[in-house]
């Protein structure tokens, strides 16, 4: 890395302690862009477009997002960075349920992390757990799934 920005890596090192820390950089920097997830017209729609860009970005080669998670694990900086960038992400994702209750596909109660959550683990689990091959059709199943378990009640706090 430092060999392509032209630097020695001892500059790069002085600046950072560790990849951790210069991913932690990284990922402020990404905070600060106007991404906003795609609105397709439906729930199914843009949970699956959503997933469509998280397969794209962890099987991008080389895969910054999988970059990140692995310095994660060896980094508390950049899993604090990570952290933080997850909570950017859900709280720009959560418009996706709103748009849904709008249109009346979901009930105003329904916990919209927790329907994220559902709808794009399972890329994660598959891609980066496994280390599976990208699935082209796991973006929709997953966005399927998500939304008949909305569908189902299984995001709001309900009647137990």
């Amino acid at each position: 890395m430092a060999a392509r920005a032209g630097v020695h890596r001892a500059t790069v090192y002085r600046r950072w302690r560790d990849v951790g820390g210069l991913l932690t950089d990284l990922l402020e920097a990404t905070g600060d862009d106007d991404w906003e997830p795609r609105d397709t017209g439906s729930l199914l729609g843009d949970l699956a477009a959503l997933n469509h860009e998280n397969q794209a970005a962890l099987t991008a080669r080389p895969s910054i997002a999988a970059a990140l998670l692995t310095a994660s694990f060896r980094s508390e900086e950049a899993a604090r960075g990570v952290r933080r960038l997850w909570e950017d992400r859900y709280a720009r994702c959560e418009v996706i349920v709103r748009r849904a209750v709008r249109r009346g596909e979901l009930p105003p109660d329904t916990d919209a992390r927790g329907l994220l959550i559902a709808a794009t683990a399972p890329l994660y689990h598959q891609l980066v757990l496994l280390r599976m091959p990208a699935d082209p059709g796991l973006p929709e199943q997953a966005a399927r799934t998500a939304v008949l378990a909305a569908g189902a009640g299984a995001f709001t706090a309900g009647d137990d």
